[in-house]
């Protein structure tokens, strides 16, 4: 008779030959192979409530606090929220941030203004939202809900340098420690139901993946799932807290010392921000092979241990966060395509081309969360 293990083996076969003569029916179909196709996603025919947001409602807007604005406008690069550097009468600058319409309730809002104010208050380096003299971070003009926030420029880490990482890796310790000290009561969780079941579940009711293709996205993404599941099993209960929740390289701007000012890095853009796995705020800031990533890991470690313990395993769901990311990302997309600013920046989504490369990618993740943690 044949062990379980054998039985196991042949079952997995099974299913990898079942998944490849679905892939096969999909490239043979007349809509899979001419190149990209249109995305099957119907944009609505009312407007986005971003098309009412002109130049001059945006400088009244802000002039409707009390600041003096001299005209000068410039549009910065965001797709979650639109962002703008605003010239001020003084001859100065802040940032301007105009939330997305219905994404977070003001008390999520303020909840995220009030951990970045103490992070800074700790003299950690973030950019809190300016406070006006009435004790307000968050404001209100013609249906739109914005914040004001000093200027502060900045280059890309050089992360490939040790020093840099150590530096990196104290500095998320430290806003680990005091993430850790209260949950968030208004913002969600970063886990499996919000990051893989719910996006999963909306594109299959919405139908984004165009046919015959869903069917074969579907069954990936539902072996993905199960694997995330087996790395949370294998990391243990989750310890959550307060996170940065989008730090990759673009969300640190690094400076130079000058004069009396220390330089390094300052993180920006809490608006992801969530309970979550510390291992959220690390893993982005990985990249290339697996000899890279696990010296990069150990050194970021290294500078977080110093602030903030680290539990190892928690390494166990460094691929199930970046399945669940990739999910994420897709419905993301999705949810988003009738503003006009993602079909212009993002005319790959919808494609037999893109499910494709997505599928693909599942297939490449679920192999490795079957592989070994890394170990720094």
């Amino acid at each position: 008779m044949r062990s379980e293990e054998e039985r196991g083996e042949d079952e997995d076969d099974e299913d990898a030959r079942a998944d490849a003569a679905a892939m096969a029916l999909a490239m043979a179909a007349p809509r899979f192979g001419g190149g990209q196709q249109d995305t099957p996603i119907v944009v609505p025919s009312t407007p986005h409530p971003y098309e009412r947001l002109t130049p001059e409602r945006v400088l009244d807007a802000i002039e409707s606090i009390g600041e003096r604005c001299d005209g000068r406008l410039l549009t910065l690069n965001s797709y979650e929220n639109r962002v703008y550097m605003v010239g001020l009468d003084d001859g100065s600058q802040c940032v301007a941030k105009f939330y997305r319409p219905e994404r977070w309730s003001d008390a999520a809002i303020l909840e995220e203004h009030r951990f970045v104010d103490a992070l800074a208050a700790l003299e950690i380096p973030v950019v809190p939202a300016r406070i006006d003299g009435d004790g307000r971070s968050l404001h209100a003009h013609d249906g739109f809900r914005f914040a004001l926030f000093d200027r502060r420029g900045g280059r890309a880490p050089e992360i490939e340098r040790r020093d840099t990482r150590l530096w990196l890796g104290r500095f998320i310790g430290r806003i680990h420690a005091l993430g850790a000290a209260i949950r968030y009561a208004e913002r969600p969780v970063l886990d499996r139901a919000a990051f893989g079941d719910e996006p999963r579940d909306w594109i299959a009711a919405h139908r984004i993946v165009p046919a015959p293709l869903d069917d074969v996205w579907l069954g990936v993404v539902e072996q993905a799932l199960e694997a995330v599941s087996g790395c949370d099993e294998r990391a243990g209960p989750a310890r959550l807290l307060r996170l940065h929740g989008d730090c990759h390289v673009g969300n640190v701007l690094w400076t130079e010392g000058e004069g009396a000012r220390t330089g390094g890095p300052h993180f920006v853009d809490f608006d992801d921000s969530r309970m979550g796995p510390a291992l959220q705020d690390l893993w982005m800031l990985l990249s290339g092979t697996r000899d890279d990533m696990t010296r990069q890991l150990a050194d970021l470690l290294e500078g977080y241990r110093a602030f903030h313990g680290f539990d190892p395993r928690e390494l166990h769901r460094l691929e199930a966060l970046r399945t669940l990311r990739m999910i994420h990302y897709s419905a993301w997309l999705a949810r988003r395509w009738n503003d006009p600013a993602f079909p212009a920046a993002f005319p790959f989504f919808g494609s037999d081309h893109y499910w494709q490369n997505q599928i693909l990618a599942l297939r490449e993740q679920i192999a490795a969360m079957d592989e070994p943690p890394l170990r720094p």
